[in-house]
């Protein structure tokens, strides 16, 4: 286990909120940065607010590395259209993204886990890739020895997040297909992320 999923709430202190919209967040009791000066914040200067903006998308979809999300970054300007909708595009794309869209894990590092332990398959084969790119279309589905499993179960009969409206459920709620690539305002965030500031980050 790395050390970035052992330390995933204190993203949410750090960045001073609840990333994930979830009532064990220990931002809910300490609503401050950690350490000596936590509390004591001024005026963020323009580079400081995109860069809080980039950590803030990189954090939620499971603390992306800095090259892989640069990368990320990088294909969302070469494709044609407007680079923030690429990018959040490109992002919900991510299997490790659509498990946990889909209700399969409670996480998204839980469900980066499910993945790596060869849980998850696309169009009936297994993958164990958790930056697999998923196509509309695409049928994902839970193995059947994990189909019983406590925390599989737990994590789909949890009333924590709705599943959004570009998935298609099925056989309750154990596969669906990824209908369609969504857009900024279809991508259920508990917190305000601003693509657009990530791209004047990198475009520097």
């Amino acid at each position: 286990m790395t050390k970035r999923v052992n330390a995933k709430y204190k993203i949410d202190r750090r960045l001073g909120i609840n990333l994930w919209g979830r009532a064990k967040s220990p931002f809910n009791v300490r609503n401050y940065a950690p350490g000596e000066h936590g509390k004591e914040r001024g005026k963020p200067s323009d580079y400081c607010v995109q860069l809080r903006a980039k950590q803030k998308l990189k954090g939620y979809y499971g603390n992306i590395g800095e090259r892989q999300f640069r990368n990320i970054y990088q294909e969302a300007v070469r494709t044609r259209g407007d680079t923030s909708e690429n990018l959040i595009g490109l992002l919900e794309r991510r299997l490790d993204a659509v498990v946990y869209r889909m209700k399969f894990a409670i996480t998204v590092f839980a469900a980066r886990q499910m993945i790596n332990h060869g849980h998850i398959a696309v169009n009936g084969k297994r993958v164990n890739m958790a930056s697999y790119k998923v196509n509309e279309g695409d049928e994902i589905s839970i193995v059947d020895r994990m189909t019983d499993n406590v925390n599989t179960v737990s994590a789909i009969s949890s009333s924590e997040r709705d599943i959004p409206a570009y998935f298609d459920m099925e056989g309750k709620g154990l596969k669906g297909k990824f209908v369609r690539v969504p857009k900024l305002a279809d991508v259920p965030y508990p917190v305000s992320m601003e693509p657009n500031l990530v791209i004047e980050f990198y475009s520097r």
